[in-house]
C-alpha cells in the first residue's frame, strides 16, 4: 500500500517539499488569526468599549495593508515569494505577542494594524506559492488543499477560545493571546522550511511587470474582485460580532465557539470537494450560486433563531462561503499571466481589506443605532446583489482567457454588563 502511495506522489507534478510546510504554515496562521480576532472582541468587553470602538479596532486590521498591497505584489512577481512569507511571518508573530499586553483601545488599534500588515504579506505570498507548488494538472487540487488547511485553522481557533472559556461569559483573554503568540512563532519557524524558487527575479526596474492599468481591464476581473470583497468583509462581521451576539442573547462562550467551528468545518468540507465540484459544474455557475446562498444564510442568521437553527444557518453559510472564496482566488489566477499574478492577487486582497476597513466600522454604527443584529442584514443583502448582478455580468464578459494580463450620535453599548 505504501509503495502505491509513494508511486502516486512520484508521478504527481506537485512540489510536496514546498506544499507541505506551506499547508502547515497556512493552518497555523489562520488558527492564530481567528483566535486573536475573536479574543479581541472579548478584550473589548473586558475594557467596556462600545461596539463602535470594536468596529474601529477591526477596521485597523486593514489600514496598513491597503497602503502596501501593490508593492507586495510587485515583489512577489519579481520572485520574492518565500522571502515575503518570512518577513510577513515575523511581523505577524510580533503583533500577536503585543496583543497580550494591549490593555487600552490605542494599544489594540496598533496591534491590529501591525497584525494586518503581516497577514497580507502572508496571504499574498502563500497563494502564489500554491501556484509554484502546483503543476499544470493539479492547480485546483493544490488550492483546494490550501483552503482546507486554512479552514482547519479557522475552525480550531474559535474552538480553542470556547474550550478555554467554557461556560464563562468572557474567556481568559491574556492566556488566549499568549497561546496565539506561541502558535504564530511556530508558524514563523515552519516557514523557513520553504526555499526560494530557482528562477531569477525580474529586473529591479520593473520593465517586465504588467502595468496595473492593463490588469484592471481584464474582462470579468472587477466583478469577481467585488464579489470577494463582500464575502471576506461579511466573514469579518461573523468573527467580530457573533461573540457580542452571544453576550446579547446570553449564549455561553463554548456555544459561540462551537457556532464558529461549525462554520469553519463546513467551509472545509466544501473545499475538500472543491476540485470535483468545479469539474462537474464549472467555475462561474458555482461562483454565482454559492455567493447567492451565502447571502441568504447570512440574512437568516440575523433573525432571533433558536440555537439549533443558528447552527443550521451557519452551516449553510460556511459551505457556500468555502466554495465562493476558493473560486474567487482560482478565477483571478486563471485570468492573469504568470508575470502579473502576484500583483493581481495583491490588488484582490487590497480590495478585500478596503471592505474589511469600511464594513466593520459601518456595521458598528448600524449596530449601535439599531441594536446588535443590524450588521448581519447589510452584508446579506449585499451578498445577494453581488450573486445576481456582478457575478453574472462578469461571467458574460469572460469569453476566453486573456492572452496578456494584460456620524451622528451613537449610543454606547457596554456588553460587559450582560450575564
Amino acid at each position: 500500500m505504501f509503495e502505491k502511495i509513494a508511486a502516486r506522489f512520484r508521478a504527481s507534478d506537485t512540489d510536496f517539499r514546498l506544499l507541505v510546510p506551506l499547508l502547515i504554515t497556512t493552518m497555523l496562521v489562520q488558527l492564530v488569526t481567528s483566535m486573536v480576532r475573536v479574543t479581541t472582541s472579548y478584550r473589548a468587553v473586558e475594557l467596556n468599549l462600545s461596539i463602535v470602538w470594536l468596529g474601529l479596532i477591526a477596521a485597523t486590521f486593514a489600514i496598513c495593508p491597503i497602503l502596501i498591497a501593490v508593492r507586495i505584489g510587485r515583489e512577489i512577481d519579481r520572485g520574492y515569494d518565500v522571502q515575503t512569507t518570512w518577513i510577513g511571518g515575523g511581523i505577524f508573530a510580533v503583533a500577536c505577542a503585543s496583543f497580550a499586553f494591549a490593555a487600552s483601545p490605542a494599544a489594540l488599534l496598533v496591534a491590529s494594524a501591525v497584525m494586518g500588515t503581516g497577514h497580507i504579506m502572508l496571504m499574498a505570498s502563500q497563494q502564489m506559492l500554491c501556484v509554484r507548488a502546483a503543476g499544470p494538472r493539479t492547480l485546483e487540487s493544490v488550492f483546494g488543499n490550501y483552503m482546507v488547511s486554512g479552514a482547519i485553522g479557522q475552525g480550531a481557533g474559535p474552538y480553542v477560545v470556547g474550550w478555554y472559556g467554557g461556560a464563562a461569559a468572557v474567556p481568559p483573554t491574556h492566556v488566549l493571546f499568549v497561546v496565539a503568540a506561541i502558535a504564530a512563532a511556530l508558524s514563523f519557524a515552519v516557514a523557513f522550511a520553504m526555499r526560494p524558487g530557482p528562477n531569477k527575479p525580474l529586473a529591479a526596474g520593473g520593465s517586465d511587470l504588467v502595468p496595473i492599468s492593463q490588469i484592471v481591464r481584464i474582462p470579468g476581473l472587477l466583478g469577481i474582485v467585488l464579489a470577494g470583497v463582500v464575502l471576506v468583509s461579511a466573514s469579518d462581521i461573523i468573527l467580530i460580532y457573533v461573540p457580542l451576539l452571544g453576550a446579547e442573547r446570553n449564549i455561553h462562550v463554548h456555544d459561540v465557539g462551537l457556532l464558529l467551528t461549525v462554520r469553519a468545518a463546513f467551509s472545509m468540507i466544501a473545499r475538500v470537494f472543491y476540485a470535483r465540484m468545479v469539474h462537474v459544474f464549472g467555475h462561474w455557475p458555482l461562483m454565482i450560486s454559492s455567493t447567492f446562498f451565502c447571502g441568504l444564510s447570512y440574512a437568516a442568521f440575523a433573525a432571533p433563531l433558536p440555537l439549533w437553527a443558528m447552527h443550521m444557518a451557519i452551516a449553510v453559510m460556511g459551505f457556500s462561503f468555502g466554495l465562493a472564496t476558493t473560486l474567487s482566488i482560482t478565477i483571478v489566477v486563471e485570468m492573469t499571466s504568470a508575470g502579473a499574478r502576484g500583483t493581481t492577487n495583491s490588488l484582490r486582497i487590497m480590495s478585500n481589506r478596503v471592505g474589511q476597513f469600511a464594513l466593520p466600522f459601518g456595521a458598528g454604527l448600524v449596530a449601535a443605532a439599531a441594536r446588535l443584529p443590524g450588521p448581519f442584514f447589510r452584508p446579506g443583502r449585499r451578498h445577494r446583489r453581488v450573486g445576481r448582478r456582478d457575478a453574472v455580468e462578469a461571467a458574460r464578459q469572460v469569453t476566453a482567457p486573456p492572452r496578456t494580463p494584460g456620524i451622528g450620535d451613537v449610543h454606547h453599548i457596554h456588553l460587559g454588563k450582560y450575564h
